[in-house]
């Protein structure tokens, strides 16, 4: 029955692909349908959005716009699809990311399958070990300024799948239903919070940055997050050359380098000399800058290295306050632990991987308001802050596994 239709959609595709829309959530599109709503009628649904792929007859739905917060006060612009778009954009991604991961860059690391943000922050700190300067990149709204006819230019480089085309050409063109109540019919662009975006986004860096720089700049290397980039150069006068070749480069592909947070940084550490302004840059969550650091012979010495960032750091303290621990009188020590161990954890793996000490002021703030939950919730604690937090450091002594950053905290503190 699979064969007679025009594309070659298997049911195995789709349900492959609904399998991995399930394991990553996320909210309802414009329909409201949530992925608890598909799945009440899971075999009619994918039955009709195979029809539909198979046959070419597949058009999505507007994709819903939605502004979250940035770190400087603005706001994020995301896509959300409805889940049957974003199941058959899995679809197609599976088709085609097997081919571009062939093709990929090895310092590409955004979205990619055994790449992670960490590893692209582990390369760029050893190679600001070995080169003095640092080129910090940012592309003024790259996702709402992918040139279209480019972008598929590149596709069909790599596939000659007509369904994956059209498919592609289709969710370029879709709908975005504004926040306002409008529609808005984009001309260029794709939306961040698609399944099939940030493929399509390394595939247009691909050849806009990566393979540029591979032809133009052999000899410098970068990490490339996304469109988030560091390029390592060994003299001043270099980067100032690479600036320059590289903003031509990008109003050549119909984007642009953000003016002022594009900057050259100084890698500044004990055997660098120089009075530079800009020793400092901030990279996928860390701050890389001078810090103090003591070698294998106990010798302290000061080192260019990343560890979390101030902007990094504001936004845990700001999640954590949202948690209200200290209105969760009902509570107990345990259960908070159950409820918030996990991203407490998170937070460890990922901050701490670089210069974990210097998430100790944070884990401070979050003890702090372990100790206001204690003193709401024993009378005996109540305007005792001293005693509440004896009280907390006597159960981490005998649990120190019970809150994911005691043994560091307390660690620390030579507890």
């Amino acid at each position: 029955m699979e064969q007679a239709k025009p594309f070659a959609v298997s049911k195995r595709d789709v349900w492959e692909a609904w399998k991995k829309v399930k394991a990553n959530k996320g909210a309802a599109g414009v329909d409201g349908q949530t992925v608890t709503d598909f799945e009440a009628d899971l075999q009619g649904n994918l039955y009709k959005l195979w029809n539909r792929l198979a046959s070419g007859s597949y058009f999505p739905p507007a994709v819903l716009r939605v502004e979250i917060p940035k770190g400087d006060g603005r706001m994020r612009p995301l896509g959300i699809p409805t889940v049957a778009d974003r199941i058959a954009q899995m679809v197609v991604k599976q088709r085609l990311e097997p081919e571009l991961e062939k093709q990929f860059h090895p310092d590409s690391y955004g979205y990619r399958p055994g790449k992670s943000a960490l590893d692209a922050v582990g390369q760029a700190r050893q190679r600001c070990w070995r080169y003095d300067w640092v080129l910090d990149l940012d592309i003024k709204g790259f996702f709402d300024n992918i040139d279209h006819d480019l972008l598929m230019r590149a596709v069909r480089k790599h596939t000659g799948d007509k369904w994956v085309l059209l498919y592609i050409e289709r969710w370029l063109k879709a709908a975005i239903a504004m926040p306002d109540g409008s529609t808005h019919h984009p001309e260029k662009g794709t939306p961040q919070g698609g399944v099939i975006s940030p493929l399509l986004a390394n595939l247009f860096l691909h050849y806009g940055f990566d393979q540029w720089m591979q032809r133009e700049h052999p000899s410098t290397p970068f990490e490339r997050y996304a469109d988030d980039a560091v390029c390592h150069c060994q003299t001043e006068a270099q980067a100032h050359a690479l600036r320059e070749a590289l903003d031509k480069r990008m109003k050549a592909i119909g984007l642009e380098l953000h003016p002022d947070k594009t900057r050259i940084i100084y890698c500044k550490d004990d055997d660098r000399r120089g009075g530079y302004p800009d020793t400092r840059f901030d990279f996928l969550g860390y701050t890389f800058r001078p810090r103090r650091s003591k070698n294998w012979r106990g010798k302290h010495f000061i080192n260019f290295t990343p560890a979390i960032s101030d902007k990094a750091a504001k936004a845990i303290r700001q999640t954590s306050r949202k948690w209200r621990w200290s209105c969760r009188s009902d509570k107990s020590l345990e259960d908070l632990a159950f409820m918030f161990n996990r991203v407490i954890q998170g937070w460890i793996n990922y901050y701490g991987r670089y210069y974990k000490s210097a998430l100790l002021p944070v884990f401070k703030v979050l003890e702090c308001r372990l100790v206001r939950w204690a003193m709401r919730k024993y009378k005996r604690l109540r305007g005792h802050q001293r005693k509440a937090a004896q009280w907390l450091r006597r159960i981490a002594w005998k649990q120190p596994w019970l809150f994911a950053h005691w043994r560091m905290l307390y660690a620390a503190a030579g507890q």
